[in-house]
């Protein structure tokens, strides 16, 4: 059966004035599977990294421009194409930071969209349907543009298709309640108009696709009365010239979704492959009259393979590339991974089962050394028995327990039998094969912990963690249960080992940290590394190497513009320093070495803004205080100090310091500067983040100077004598 699997958010959303609309104009599939363009509604073009969740480029048109078009990616030229105020064309590469100085072309008539599919050239529809290649239109961007369309009739939905080599540009009409499908093939220019059934009483598609297979076009329309058709064009044989009447285009019903009360208003269908189709906005059939779901359907045998309820408004949006579903809802887009196997009467009626053969149960051989270094196969002999084999070996004549029996017993059984059963459990079993069960395991002990105020594993669990087959989604109480048990050794796991941490446990882990007396921190347990780390960014008996990162801390409140002017770091002798000013004082740290630990996994753990600054609001502002006296420590000995730069210790990088130090601000910034004692805080911070913009700046500007050397070519003559003169700006 097709499955949606666990999502997870790509970004935040700015919906628009009575949430009418996701604030997404559109999303375009960028150089490969893992990379997608997002464009808003208004202003801006995002460049993104789908499996990091992050945003790696972003671009802004002015105060007052709009952009009128999505913006999509020329894989051949490596350029982004996107149309501001209907008929500015701008095109830039990743490298330019401003799009008012990338390139720019003002055409004689509004665009509607620009197109572009991977190995085809980017075409430009213009509102009143006439169609050219992005080449030939900005070698004359005044030239004369044809009208195609009626005088009543305008574009509801385009997109661009390559079949057979050839590129065809596809859209939809209206003119006075019918509608109109218009097929153009480029090279050589041909186009066909047909004309779409009417639907009962009047209604408009709400929602179109395309796809192309077995040399037709299929066209996907859904209807607000929950009917979804579909309709076959093929790409020989089309008409070319002016007046060609519009020709029937023949449809059929392949689903018909429930609606509930009313009709739909925002919703959308996606062709998925040949039997499979997604919808978002329809009511689940089991589900009630909610239309906040998004469904995948079997047109071959009218089922519905799978659903996943989405949280907040439903925009009626939907884009799909490389086996993701992109889907704005409430504040945020998500991505939603889907499969969809061939379908089958069995598959869709869920009992096609995986066939299992003897031979998949048998344990795999262990390679020997000689294997792995010089590829000999390896002989079943006792010198590839490992310690693990052996442990296996001896305790074969004694019983050992199923997952399910262990599962069971953890319900009733008392604490030492419980951690002597599930760590014989993980010792005896491989991993793989025991991953399915660890989220059980987890949720069952966690749920007994909550339940029963005597019964706690914390090594158990620990090991759970360690296996790294855990996530905060398939147990969202583990962390919680570790706060309330004051475990803070697994908490420090979690923060460590789980991808999906939720802000608002993040958050609570961190007001639980800063709050913990100094006292009770030195009593935990924790990870060597993150320790040795503190240790040794504590002991203060580094040397002062001058500047670095852009900071001096012997001099907060002077304007180090000068030492900069040159376009890069100065760095000082301690003779120098001697005369011009004295060694300042070792900073202290504020808090504890364990309590500093806890913290530094707090900074490194992934958080959205969005979602983290309201929780943030709930630290008091003593707590505030000293966190940001924490961050003011970390940055002063990052930017004196060489111990951040040492391999193989975990620790918070310096951007992950000052993000925090701006969130931390943004959060509290009205109580902050109520708060006497944090006025000097306050103008440090300020340094900091002035510095670290001076810096960026002049890095900017050698960057600018490397790439400038690198774009000039060298004579391959030169005399023995000759002067050269090398102008970067």
């Amino acid at each position: 059966m097709a499955a949606l699997y666990e999502g997870y958010t790509l970004c935040g959303l700015v919906p628009a004035q009575y949430l009418s609309h996701s604030g997404i104009q559109g999303i375009e599939a960028e150089r490969d599977s893992d990379h997608v363009v997002v464009t808003d509604s208004t202003r801006s073009v995002t460049l993104y990294k789908v499996s990091d969740q992050k945003p790696l480029s972003s671009w802004t048109v002015k105060q007052g421009q709009t952009l009128t078009c999505s913006a999509v990616y020329n894989s051949q030229s490596k350029e982004y194409v996107a149309v501001s105020d209907s008929k500015v064309i701008r095109i830039w590469k990743e490298e330019d930071i401003l799009l008012d100085k990338a390139f720019k072309a003002t055409v004689s008539s509004d665009v509607w969209r620009v197109h572009c599919v991977r190995g085809g050239d980017p075409v430009v529809l213009f509102q009143r349907g006439a169609v050219r290649l992005l080449d030939s239109l900005l070698s004359a961007p005044q030239q004369p543009i044809e009208e195609v369309l009626a005088q009543e009739e305008a574009i509801r939905w385009s997109t661009n298709i390559v079949a057979e080599s050839q590129q065809f540009v596809i859209f939809t009409t209206e003119q006075k309640g019918d509608h109109f499908l218009y097929l153009q093939r480029l090279n050589p220019n041909t186009l066909q108009r047909y004309r779409l059934e009417r639907e009962e009483s009047g209604l408009s598609p709400i929602s179109v696709s395309a796809s192309y297979r077995d040399k037709h076009i299929h066209l996907l329309y859904l209807y607000p009365n929950g009917h979804v058709y579909q309709s076959a064009v093929s790409v020989r044989g089309l008409v070319a010239g002016e007046g060609v009447p519009a020709l029937p285009l023949p449809r059929s019903l392949l689903l018909a979704l429930p609606v509930g009360e009313g009709l739909l208003d925002a919703a959308s269908a996606l062709v998925l492959d040949e039997a499979h189709v997604a919808v978002v906005g329809v009511p689940h059939p089991s589900a009630g009259a909610g239309k906040d779901f998004l469904c995948i359907w079997n047109t071959n045998f009218q089922t519905l393979q799978a659903g996943k309820e989405m949280a907040g408004k439903i925009y009626g949006q939907l884009w799909m590339y490389s086996n993701k579903l992109f889907i704005p809802h409430g504040k945020i887009l998500s991505v939603i991974p889907y499969e969809c196997p061939k379908s089958s009467l069995a598959s869709a009626l869920g009992k096609l089962r995986q066939a299992k053969t003897e031979e998949s149960k048998a344990p795999a051989s262990v390679p020997s050394w000689n294997s792995i270094l010089h590829g000999e196969k390896a002989q079943p002999s006792r010198t590839v028995e490992t310690r693990k084999t052996r442990t296996n070996r001896k305790t074969q004549s004694a019983p050992s327990l199923t997952t399910d029996q262990v599962l069971e017993l953890i319900e009733t059984a008392p604490v030492e039998e419980v951690q002597k059963e599930v760590e014989g459990l993980l010792s005896r079993s491989d991993i793989q094969e025991l991953q399915p069960s660890v989220g059980q395991l987890a949720s069952t002990l966690v749920s007994r912990s909550l339940a029963d105020p005597a019964f706690y594993t914390p090594s158990t669990l620990a090991q759970l963690v360690r296996t790294q087959s855990l996530c905060h989604s398939v147990c969202p109480d583990l962390v919680f249960l570790a706060l309330e048990r004051k475990d803070y050794f697994l908490c420090q796991l979690c923060l460590q080992f789980f991808p999906d941490i939720p802000e608002v446990v993040t958050c609570a882990c961190l007001k639980a940290f800063i709050s913990m007396p100094d006292v009770d921190a030195e009593k935990v347990s924790l990870g060597p590394d993150c320790v040795s780390f503190m240790e040794t960014i504590m002991a203060g008996e580094h040397g002062q190497g001058g500047l670095q990162n852009g900071f001096s801390p012997t001099s907060l409140n002077e304007d180090h513009s000068d030492a900069l002017s040159g376009g890069g770091t100065v760095i000082k002798t301690r003779a120098e320093d001697k005369e011009k000013t004295s060694t300042p004082p070792e900073q202290i740290c504020p808090v504890g070495l364990h309590k500093a630990v806890l913290l530094n996994e707090v900074l490194q753990t992934a958080y959205t803004d969005t979602y983290l600054l309201p929780h943030l609001k709930d630290l008091s502002s003593q707590n505030v205080v000293l966190f940001l006296r924490y961050l003011q420590f970390l940055y002063l000995k990052y930017s004196q100090d060489a111990v951040p730069q040492m391999h193989g210790l975990r620790s918070p990088s310096l951007t992950q310091v000052m993000d925090w130090v701006c969130l931390v601000l943004d959060a509290h910034f009205t109580v902050l500067v109520m708060t006497p004692e944090a006025k000097g805080l306050l103008l440090n911070l300020h340094s900091f983040v002035k510095s670290q913009v001076r810096l960026v700046s002049e890095l900017g500007k050698i960057e600018g100077s490397l790439q400038e050397l690198n774009k000039m070519k060298v004579k391959k003559e030169v005399g023995e004598y000759s002067i050269e003169v090398i102008e970067l700006f």
